[in-house]
């Protein structure tokens, strides 16, 4: 079963522990790294050409409104083969309650025909909001299943449930 691992992450100011911190490497990009490497996958990071800003809160405000917007920001190429895959172990943080549009914009990129979506999320207490939902809803050619949710200040500790969840969940 050849899996791709895809994922957004958000390094430098982010939510946690109350209030702003800064992180050297993403919360979704630690597990995202774990679960690619306990499944043997290939692994994709979603980036945008046009970067977010480096202040929390203005990166905050502008997910709102390409959420509002329906926005779908470009990302960087090249995207990876999907020849084959038929596994999306699809990671994210919460961002107003569901994926950060980029996401969508690598979701609308690829074909999803007969593709299982495995979606893992890093938050600071909102779980996977309205994200499988949103999911199932937007991409209908694939199957989604029921993702994990992860605390973002956890992360770093979670690396190996959130392989173990990945391997599980595909069994």
């Amino acid at each position: 079963m050849p899996t791709l691992v895809a994922y957004y992450s958000r390094a430098g100011q982010n939510y946690g522990n109350g209030g702003v911190i800064n992180l050297p490497k993403g919360n979704t990009e630690v597990l995202a790294e774990a679960i690619a490497a306990e499944l043997g996958a290939d692994l994709f990071k979603i980036d945008t050409v046009e970067p977010y800003p480096a202040d929390y809160f203005a990166t905050t405000d502008q997910a709102k409104r390409e959420l509002r917007d329906q926005a779908r920001p470009a990302i960087k190429g090249p995207l990876p083969s999907m020849d084959g895959v038929d596994t999306i172990v699809l990671g994210y943080p919460n961002w107003w309650g569901t994926m950060p549009m980029a996401v969508k914009t690598f979701l609308d990129s690829v074909d999803l025909a007969g593709v299982t979506i495995l979606p893992f999320c890093t938050n600071e207490g909102s779980g996977l909001g309205g994200s499988v939902g949103d999911l199932r809803r937007s991409y209908p050619a694939a199957t989604v299943l029921d993702g994990l949710s992860v605390r973002g200040t956890d992360s770093a500790r979670s690396t190996g449930r959130a392989a173990a969840w990945a391997r599980a969940s595909l069994a």
